[in-house]
């Protein structure tokens, strides 16, 4: 039977006093994982499944193309562990070829997961399987359950893309620490990684007919009115997505369609018509802009994997 562990609980007044500090700053601001409360989850797998966001299929493409490469580069029998684990689909479908002896998906609430991961154990019950809850964002810290030995850091869906460059060099360096835990040996990490192309493709990725992204992005209004007591009316704010070629990111805001006053308990902020809050970045990357932040984080012998396209990159490192 699988295990879960709640290793962080967020404090309620520190959630408040981080969203409260991005949500009063100059250029309103929120962290990314705040889109992510129960609907924006689901919100987020209807969004894979849009013809204009092409990361999660042609990355699915990759994984079924090369499968036993990546098997044969990664090796099998790891410690399996899921970052930001979500559904836990991509990293079962790796499981007849990587033949993992624990599994361990990380993500911020085990709420979550524990459906996933009960199927996912039913399927395969001779894989050790450890939920863990947890904010990895802030810091990558794993329970004493999860071994030590050859660890394999899975990373999909180019969330690496959240962080800044320097942000994800300095989470890049704590992935390969976890690794080295107790001088632990036979560590690497397979990460899935968007690349740069054209403007149009990247803006409609994030920005569909539809109109899903967009209420993914909205959701997060109503998710801080509930983390915050606050009133933002949804009906006021627009979603904008496009990609900034001067940073090579994809970015996602929230635009305010009038002058408004949102209020929360002890506070206030005034929005002009047309002021924004930037909810997420998407960094894009060339291949060997990728491996070189890979060396700098002490990863080497870097193996790719790429689409005919070259729109989306998995690349599997080991510690040098």
């Amino acid at each position: 039977m699988a295990q879960f562990i709640q290793l962080v609980e967020q404090r309620k007044q520190s959630v408040e006093d981080e969203l409260l500090a991005g949500l009063t700053a100059p250029q309103a601001t929120t962290s990314p994982k705040y889109l992510y409360d129960a609907l924006g989850s689901k919100l987020f797998e209807a969004i894979c499944e849009l013809p204009e966001y092409y990361p999660t299929r042609t990355e699915a493409e990759i994984f079924h193309k090369h499968a036993q490469e990546i098997a044969d580069a990664c090796g099998t029998g790891a410690t399996l562990i899921d970052l930001g684990a979500g559904n836990c689909a991509k990293a079962a479908s790796l499981f007849p070829y990587l033949q993992p002896t624990q599994y361990v998906p990380v993500d911020i609430s085990i709420d979550f997961l524990s459906d996933a991961v009960s199927r996912l154990q039913q399927r395969f019950p001779a894989i050790d399987m450890v939920g863990v809850g947890t904010d990895f964002s802030a810091g990558l810290v794993l329970p004493e359950t999860v071994r030590s030995a050859q660890r394999l850091f899975f990373y999909p869906g180019s969330s690496i893309g959240n962080f800044t460059p320097d942000e994800a060099l300095i989470f890049l360096r704590q992935i390969k620490a976890a690794c080295e835990q107790d001088g632990a040996k036979g560590g690497g990490l397979l990460i899935g990684v968007d690349l740069v192309k054209e403007n149009t493709i990247l803006s409609a990725a994030y920005d569909d007919a539809l109109g899903v992204t967009a209420s993914f992005n909205l959701n997060l209004l109503q998710h801080l009115n509930r983390l915050l007591d606050a009133d933002f009316d949804v009906r006021e704010w627009r979603h904008r997505g496009f990609f900034n070629e001067k940073l090579s990111r994809v970015e996602m805001h929230l635009e305010a369609a009038s002058d408004q006053t949102v209020r929360w308990p002890d506070g206030v902020r005034r929005f002009e018509r047309g002021e924004r809050i930037h909810t997420e970045n998407s960094y894009k990357y060339s291949r060997q802009g990728f491996i070189s932040l890979l060396n700098a984080a002490g990863f080497g012998n870097v193996t790719t994997w790429s689409d005919p396209q070259q729109w989306f990159m998995v690349c599997h490192a080991r510690l040098v």
